[in-house]
């Protein structure tokens, strides 16, 4: 969600500047869509969407927006109030009517949502539930033989990893695609920094940092009449279960960045955190901010920070030092007479779904699962070892047996987790 949590409300000068942004694209030969048909015969591309927040509403956008041939066909939700939300910003955008073929017998309500969606006739599934949902719902989109486009992170805890892991192998196996919501590995900026780095221009990379400390974030006030369930999933920012932390869910793009540049993942970290100001019952148990060292294989170290509190100076970046120079990865590099991008930036969000699709349409379908999942695990590993106090390599990472899951998903009582205690908080 990046932080959002608004309705995702697109105008008609939002749709015609995207779409606009989508043509120059297509005129340059970028994108390099092909054209052809879908397994199932047709030219359009039938896309249902899982979670209608404002991400998946924006995502359903992105995707429609993206690439000629694509309709909204089916939308699923746990609460109603939220996918009617998306149902009537889809549906009553003239600009869009020609994108979107929604009926009410196509649009579901609850818990098993998306089984609902994925038994609609649809090709590909946006993925946009609180992340605590995504590996059950990507493994059932694979089984069903969908196309996937699964926003991060893709799992909160390692048992969630491993399904993920397995599902796109599976994925790979079926020739699916697989694309998440990691949308710098699809900037030109970022992309074409990274061949550079890739091709030595910074030499051998030493070291990194990378940031997401911004303020406070949106809470929904607790309902009489909610139950545990339904407060904690309304508010799944604030719910390790839900949402990872703030150091899954947010500052995972960051951390995505320096695993691409360094073409490795950590093989251990320690990691420091707490929950100094957001103290109050209203914000669940994660914690507010997080400091972590992890080390890569080369013995390169990263510096990892994420906060959120109100107040405090503001840094969403990432950096990366070499034996020849620096770089931000987005565009500029420090090194012999340096190097600044100068090319079309369009937007990622739109991107990401364009290539998805054109992969799918040329017969070699991406599959991002591996590189998102590891990147996921790498900030799991830096919450397990802040809330324990513990270094943790990658091996204890993704072998934990941890799963935070809760035993019965259905409205009714659920106990919050106790705030982790470093040094008392065991690792699992």
């Amino acid at each position: 969600m990046d932080g959002q949590d608004k309705l995702g409300t697109v105008t008609r000068r939002d749709f015609l500047k995207a779409s606009a942004a989508t043509a120059v694209l297509l005129g340059s030969g970028t994108m390099g869509l092909t054209q052809g048909a879908w397994a199932k015969g047709s030219d359009v591309l039938r896309v249902g969407v899982i979670g209608c927040g404002g991400r998946g509403t924006g995502a359903a956008y992105d995707c429609i927006n993206s690439s000629p041939n694509v309709k909204i066909v089916a939308l699923g939700d746990l609460f109603k109030d939220r996918l009617d939300g998306c149902y009537k910003n889809l549906t009553g955008n003239k600009d869009a009517k020609d994108k979107v073929d929604l009926t009410p017998d196509r649009c579901f309500v609850g818990f098993d949502a998306y089984q609902r969606v994925l038994d609609a006739g649809v090709d590909l599934v946006i993925l946009a539930t609180p992340p605590g949902f995504r590996p059950t719902h990507f493994k059932a989109a694979i089984d069903a033989g969908k196309h996937v486009f699964m926003e991060k992170p893709v799992a909160v805890d390692a048992t969630g990893i491993r399904t993920v892991l397995a599902a796109g192998e599976l994925a790979a196996q079926k020739n699916l695609g697989v694309v998440a919501g990691t949308q710098r590995r699809h900037q030109f900026p970022y992309v074409e920094t990274m061949k550079r780095i890739h091709d030595g221009e910074l030499g051998e990379l030493v070291s990194a940092q990378c940031y997401w400390n911004q303020g406070g974030l949106w809470n929904h006030g607790r309902q009489p009449d909610w139950s545990d369930m339904e407060w904690q999933v309304r508010n799944w920012l604030y719910f390790t279960w839900l949402s990872g932390d703030h150091i899954c869910e947010q500052h995972v793009h960051n951390i995505d960045v320096i695993n691409w540049a360094m073409q490795a993942h950590p093989v251990k970290c320690v990691g420091m955190g707490g929950r100094q100001v957001r103290t109050d019952p209203a914000y669940g148990h994660i914690f507010d901010h997080f400091a972590v060292e992890y080390e890569y294989p080369n013995g390169a170290r990263l510096m990892s920070m994420c906060r959120q509190i109100d107040g405090c100076v503001g840094n969403v970046s990432e950096r990366v030092v070499g034996t020849k120079g620096t770089s931000n990865c987005c565009g500029i590099i420090r090194a012999g007479e340096g190097w600044k991008y100068a090319g079309p930036s369009p937007s990622a969000y739109m991107q990401e779904h364009a290539d998805l699709i054109a992969s799918i349409r040329a017969g070699k379908p991406l599959n991002e699962t591996k590189q998102v999942a590891e990147s996921v695990l790498t900030a799991i590993m830096g919450r397990m070892s802040a809330y324990t106090g513990q270094e943790v390599s990658w091996d204890q990472a993704l072998n934990s047996k941890e799963d935070l899951m809760p035993a019965k998903l259905e409205f009714g009582p659920l106990p919050v987790a106790p705030v982790a205690v470093p040094g008392k908080t065991p690792l699992i």
